[in-house]
C-alpha cells in the first residue's frame, strides 16, 4: 500500500502526456524517482513534443500497450480519463502492482512539503503560478505542481507545469471539479472564488468547507459574496475593493494597453496581465506570500516580471490592425473576464468560443449567455463553433447554436459557424483596423494548433 513518498521508486504513469500527470511525473523525476508512462498520443514514428520535452528530463516514454510496465515497477499512476479496460491497467493487476488516481498521489505529495493549496473554480493556474514566481524571487526556491505551464519556464525548453524546487513550500492548484480538493491537508489552503461551473454552488460549498477544515492556515476573497463566509482570520484575507475589510485590499486599479496597475495596501504593483481578474489573482498571491514572510515590495518586485502562464491571454501578434490572444477561458465567468479584460484595448472585440462537453454546456447554459452578453459592448462580436465531443457516450442534446440564439436574442451581436476552419473566412468581413480577436476554449488539445493557424492566415 502506497501511503508516503518514500513507499515506490518506478512509478510509471498512464497517460503522461496530460497536463496533470505530466507535471506530478515530472515532479516526481526532480525528486529523485525514476519515472516512465505511455500516451495515446504517443505513436512510433509520429513527433510529439510533450513526448519530447519528457525524456528531456530523463523520463522513459512508450505508446500505450503495456511495454512500459516492467517488473521493477513499483506503482501505476491513472489518469481519471483511464478505465480499467485498458492493456495496461489489465497488466498491472495481473503483476499486483498498486494502482493509484493523480489526485491520489498528488495529496501524498503534498503530505511531504509545507504546501500551498490554491482553490476555487477561476484563477488557480494563473494565482499558482503568480505564488511560485513571488516566492521564487525572494529566494524560496519553492516547487510547483500546475495545470498550465509557466511562460518563465517554457523559455527554459520545458513544459512549463511543474518544477520540484530544493526549498521547504510546494505549489499546487486543488481542483473542485472532481472533488479531489477534499484530499489535500496544506500548510495554506487559499480560496479565491465559488462560481457555478463542473457543480452546482451546494456541492461546491460542502466541498470547499473541507478544503477549509482541512488547512492549517486559510486565506479567502472578503470581495467574492461566497467565498467570504470561510473567513479563518479577516486579517489573513484579502479585497479589490478599498471599502471592504481585509488583511489586504488591492485598489487603484487602472488598465494601460495590456499592463495594469494599483496599490495593495499602499504599495504600488504593475503587472503585465490585463483586467480587473488578474488583479484579484496578484492580491491573492501576495496574501499568501507575505503571511509566510515576503515583503509587499518584494512581492511588487517579482509581479512586475512576472510573464504569464500558457494559453492565458496570449498575444500572438498583430497583422493587418487586428490584435490575436488565445485564451484557455472555459466557464461563464472565465469568457466574461476574457472579453472585459481585453475592451480596453481596441474599440471592437470579436470573440470566438468553442463550449467543451455536451452535459456541461448544457449545465451552464442560461450563465454563458448572461454572463458573455453582458460583457459584449454595443459593437463587439461573439461567435462560436459546435461544442468539442471527446468521444463516449454524450447525449448530443444541446448545439452551440443554441447559446448564440439565446444572446442574440439579448441583442448582441452573435454568429454561429459549425466547423471552426470556416469560422476565419466567415468573420473577416467583420474586422476592423483596430480590433481584438480573442479566441477561447479548453480541453481539446488542437486549440493551440488552431489558433496558430488562424494567425498563419489573419
Amino acid at each position: 500500500m502506497i501511503t508516503s513518498i518514500n513507499d515506490f521508486k518506478n512509478p510509471f504513469f498512464i497517460g503522461i502526456a496530460g497536463s496533470g500527470m505530466s507535471a506530478i511525473a515530472q515532479y516526481l523525476k526532480g525528486i529523485g524517482k525514476n519515472v516512465s508512462g505511455s500516451d495515446r498520443f504517443f505513436v512510433v514514428g509520429e513527433y510529439n513534443e510533450t513526448k519530447e520535452k519528457l525524456e528531456q528530463e530523463g523520463i522513459a516514454c512508450f505508446p500505450q500497450n503495456g511495454d512500459g510496465i516492467l517488473a521493477e515497477t513499483d506503482l501505476i499512476v491513472a489518469s481519471t480519463a483511464i478505465e480499467d479496460t485498458v492493456v495496461e491497467i489489465q497488466k498491472a493487476k495481473q503483476l499486483c502492482i498498486p494502482i493509484l488516481k493523480r489526485s491520489e498521489l498528488l495529496a501524498i505529495i503534498a503530505s511531504s512539503k509545507k504546501t500551498i493549496a490554491v482553490g476555487g473554480t477561476s484563477g488557480k493556474s494563473t494565482t499558482s503560478a503568480m505564488v511560485y514566481e513571488v516566492l521564487e524571487y525572494a529566494g524560496l526556491k519553492p516547487g510547483i505542481i500546475s495545470g498550465a505551464g509557466l511562460t518563465s519556464l517554457i523559455k527554459k525548453g520545458k513544459i512549463g507545469n511543474a518544477i520540484a524546487g530544493s526549498g521547504d513550500w510546494l505549489v499546487i492548484e486543488a481542483d473542485e471539479s472532481d472533488g479531489s480538493i477534499v484530499q489535500y491537508k496544506p500548510e495554506i489552503g487559499l480560496l479565491l472564488n465559488i462560481d457555478k461551473d463542473h457543480q452546482e454552488i451546494d456541492e461546491l460549498i460542502r466541498i470547499f468547507g473541507i478544503f477549509k477544515n482541512n488547512s492549517r492556515i486559510f486565506v479567502t476573497n472578503q470581495s467574492h459574496s461566497l467565498a467570504k463566509q470561510f473567513s479563518q482570520n479577516i486579517k489573513l484575507d484579502f479585497a479589490t475593493e478599498e471599502n471592504i475589510n481585509a488583511g489586504y485590499v488591492a485598489d487603484g486599479f487602472y488598465q494601460n494597453g495590456f499592463a495594469i496597475q494599483f496599490k495593495v495596501n499602499g504599495v504600488d504593483f504593475t503587472l503585465q496581465s490585463p483586467g480587473r481578474h488578474n488583479m484579484e489573482n496578484a492580491v491573492a498571491a501576495v496574501a499568501v506570500a507575505n503571511n509566510i514572510g515576503v515583503s509587499l515590495e518584494t512581492c511588487a518586485a517579482a509581479l512586475k516580471n512576472y510573464e504569464g502562464i500558457y494559453r492565458r491571454n496570449q498575444i500572438y501578434g498583430q497583422k493587418h490592425g487586428v490584435i490575436l490572444i488565445d485564451d484557455y477561458a472555459h466557464n461563464p465567468v472565465k469568457c466574461a473576464a476574457a472579453i472585459n479584460a481585453n475592451k480596453p484595448i481596441a474599440p471592437k472585440l470579436i470573440a470566438w468560443f468553442q463550449p467543451h462537453g455536451y452535459k456541461p454546456t448544457k449545465f451552464l447554459r442560461e450563465d454563458f449567455v448572461k454572463e458573455i452578453a453582458a460583457a459584449l459592448r454595443d459593437d463587439d462580436e461573439i461567435w462560436m463553433s459546435e461544442i468539442f465531443y471527446a468521444g463516449g457516450t454524450a447525449v448530443k442534446d444541446i448545439s452551440a447554436a443554441d447559446l448564440i440564439n439565446d444572446i442574440r436574442q439579448l441583442g448582441k451581436k452573435a454568429f454561429f459557424v459549425e466547423h471552426r476552419n470556416d469560422f476565419l473566412n466567415s468573420a473577416r468581413p467583420h474586422f476592423t483596423d483596430d480590433c481584438v480577436l480573442l479566441l477561447m476554449g479548453a480541453r481539446d488539445p488542437s486549440l493551440e494548433s488552431f489558433a496558430k493557424q488562424v494567425w498563419d492566415n489573419l
